[in-house]
């Protein structure tokens, strides 16, 4: 039974007064479709992630399908083609590659930052490999300098899977800018929180151009705004008039109202403080449980990278001590778990590719032994300190 006192959530959002005025703004003007609020979101988070494109759509997961609907239609791929894909990430990655029809080729993945394991890689290659699709889990990056380089040689495309990381820099760069698309989540939990909501972002403006138009049902690029036809040249205004109902692209319905664009508008104007927070927390848990390090291996941080902590990974390392049974004692007292992102494991994936875990043996041991708690910056003193009283309780009777 559930401590009801306490309830230390992976996530949560504080909905400001600058939020609230921008919201109300939008409710006064009367428009929900595409507008200013959303033009300076993308505007602020591409230039926050040195993208020179961001376009706004419903979720992260819609973001990284279209990436790759866009450059399949674009390059010609074909039905089975490949694109490679940690083995441990959150189901939408790979469930965006089966939905274009293209074959999901896992990696397995680096025991301490769960990145695509770069020494794995090119053992996966073939010549129906058409993209490698690192994930930045759980707020910092992979090792994109070497999948850069390995893309590269190869000719592959990098689709970057950045929803659980902004606003970090890797080698100096922030996180998501190295590969040929980004996409990022502004999901309920995520760092920056619009209900629902996600980006992409490129350097690319065909790509760009491709990707808000599926957002928009494959609207022609002419019409993609009722501002487009807000124009003094009648010629122009006749040219979108007879074009801004025609259809282009086989797209979708994917767009976002000025409400959600608002909201992450409003939270930009914070996103330093919101960082530094979590880090701090990060640190404090980790200084806090490190003293439980034969049993639990805490988050690492790789070589020139920053880490946003959008969640704080744990694995158990001592086969004495049972996940299940920490886990349990962590819910019985308000303090919310996630496993670490099991992929290959899921029903509907043994469904499709059979028990193929003992392929990845990594990725078997952290699904078997990972799991996550909140950082979040909303979490006080007392928060944090109630956390690492449970862990301690925990030891204490588990050494009992």
């Amino acid at each position: 039974m559930k401590n009801a006192a306490k309830r230390i959530g992976i996530g949560n959002i504080t909905i400001s007064d600058v939020a609230k005025k921008y919201i109300n703004r939008v409710l006064d003007s009367g428009r929900l479709s595409y507008g200013d609020f959303t033009r300076k979101f993308e505007a602020e988070m591409a230039k926050l992630h040195n993208r020179d494109f961001a376009i706004f759509a419903n979720s992260g997961t819609s973001a990284l399908h279209v990436a790759l609907s866009v450059y399949r239609d674009k390059f010609g791929w074909l039905d089975g083609d490949e694109i490679l894909v940690p083995a441990v990430t959150f189901v939408a990655t790979s469930n965006v590659i089966l939905h274009n029809r293209l074959q999901p080729v896992f990696v397995d993945v680096e025991p301490d930052y769960f990145g695509i394991d770069i020494s794995k890689i090119e053992g996966k290659i073939t010549k129906r490999t058409r993209a490698i699709m690192p994930v930045h889990l759980f707020g910092q990056s992979c090792d994109m300098e070497n999948i850069v380089r390995l893309a590269k040689n190869y000719k592959l495309k990098i689709i970057e899977d950045s929803c659980e990381a902004m606003f970090v820099k890797y080698k100096g760069q922030p996180v998501g800018a190295m590969g040929d698309v980004a996409c990022y989540s502004t999901y309920a939990t995520h760092l920056v929180t619009t209900g629902v909501g996600g980006l992409a972002m490129t350097n690319d403006s065909d790509l760009a151009t491709r990707i808000k138009s599926y957002f928009n049902h494959g609207r022609d690029g002419i019409y993609l705004s009722i501002d487009d036809d807000d124009t003094a040249s009648s010629k122009k205004l006749f040219e979108i008039v007879e074009r801004r109902f025609s259809f282009i692209y086989l797209g979708h319905s994917m767009r976002l109202t000025e409400m959600e664009a608002a909201l992450g508008l409003a939270q930009l104007a914070n996103w330093r403080r919101m960082i530094a927070k979590r880090q701090k927390n990060a640190g404090y848990l980790t200084k806090r449980l490190s003293r439980y390090s034969d049993f639990l291996r805490l988050p690492a941080i790789r070589p020139g990278a920053e880490h946003a902590f959008m969640l704080y990974p744990i694995v158990v390392i001592n086969p004495r001590l049972s996940r299940e049974r920490l886990i349990e004692q962590l819910e019985i007292h308000g303090i919310e778990t996630r496993q670490l992102m099991p992929l290959i494991n899921q029903p509907i994936y043994r469904k499709i590719f059979g028990d193929i875990e003992d392929d990845y043996p990594v990725s078997k041991y952290l699904n078997k032994n990972g799991l996550i708690v909140g950082c979040h910056q909303d979490l006080s003193q007392r928060d944090l300190e109630y956390m690492v009283s449970i862990f301690e309780k925990f030891f204490k009777n588990f050494s009992n």
